[in-house]
Parts: C-alpha cells; sequence; structure tokens
C-alpha cells in the first residue's frame, strides 16, 4: 500500500470589478467540465481555495464565459487551442 501524497492548500485570486461570474478551471477540474466557482469580494477581488496534489497544475479563469489568464502567473504552457494555459506548480 503506498502512501498517498499530501495535498497542498492554493490560494487563486482574480481582480475583476466589472465581472458578474469568474470561475478556475484547469488540468484538476477536467477544465470547463467541473469549473471551480470563485467569490468576489468587497475590493473586486475574486478569491478560492483549494487543495492540490503535489506537481504542475494547468489553468485559466472564465470571467463571464470569456477564458482569460492569471496575469500574476509567469509561467505558462501553450495550450491546442493557440493561446497559453498558466502553470502553478504545488511543491
Amino acid at each position: 500500500m503506498s502512501a498517498k501524497s499530501p495535498t497542498r492548500k492554493q490560494g487563486f485570486a482574480l481582480k475583476a470589478p466589472e465581472a458578474q461570474n469568474v470561475a478556475l478551471a484547469g488540468s484538476f477540474t477536467n477544465w470547463e467540465q467541473n469549473p471551480i466557482p470563485l467569490k468576489r469580494q468587497k475590493n473586486g477581488v475574486w478569491k478560492a481555495s483549494l487543495a492540490l496534489d503535489p506537481g504542475q497544475h494547468e489553468y485559466r479563469y472564465l470571467v463571464d464565459g470569456q477564458w482569460t489568464d492569471d496575469p500574476d502567473c509567469a509561467q505558462r504552457a501553450p495550450n491546442p487551442f493557440g493561446g497559453e494555459n498558466c502553470i502553478r506548480t504545488v511543491a
């Protein structure tokens, strides 16, 4: 029996004061199949935290139905749709 790697809590935040709806989609949600809704804060920043397994995870935000990059993410990978996915590395 192998021990499962412990998950690590990860915070995600996107400043989008005009948005009506923001969700997080990525390799850990089967992309748009199970997006995670973010909660709007009073300052216009949308936030969510979730537990991720160690390793690299690709993700993007869905803002009012439009794919949006994380402006705070420097690590990117090309995606099959001609854009880029953001990469979160969990140690």
